[in-house]
């Protein structure tokens, strides 16, 4: 009888390997082995999500940039600066999207947290505040 390894488990694993500087890629290949091989794979989005929580307790944190535009060199710089100083990281990797239907501004996306200063989340919250 095979033994149920938890996501806490997996999670830690992965972000030790990835902290000490092991190869992403191949560590996501055998992740993704891992998952199909134990038939776990609808935990996938579990298991991501826990591993970014375990990166950022190790200092590194993972941020999802959303904008209407490519990002500058200075707002990226900015947006790294401004998530080291919200989370006390030694290592900030942003991941890029583009995004035309939030019109303008960024939301970022960090493990447990979010920071939303699109236009169209604004708008939104026109929407809903005025009474009609």
């Amino acid at each position: 009888m095979a033994i149920r390894v938890s996501r806490r488990k997996i999670s830690n694993y992965i972000a030790d390997q990835i902290a000490e500087g092991h190869e992403t890629k191949k560590l996501i290949q055998e992740l993704a082995a891992f998952l199909i091989d134990t038939r776990r794979t609808k935990e996938l989005e579990l298991v991501v999500r826990d591993i970014e929580y375990e990166l950022k307790n190790r200092g590194i944190v993972l941020a999802w940039v959303t904008s209407a535009h490519d990002l500058t060199s200075a707002t990226k710089t900015a947006i790294n600066k401004l998530i080291k100083d919200q989370t006390d990281a030694k290592n900030v990797e942003l991941q890029e999207l583009v995004d035309p239907t939030v019109l303008g501004g960024v939301k970022i996306d960090l493990p447990g947290q979010q920071l939303d200063m699109t236009i169209a989340r604004r708008l939104s919250l026109l929407r809903t505040n005025v009474k009609e």
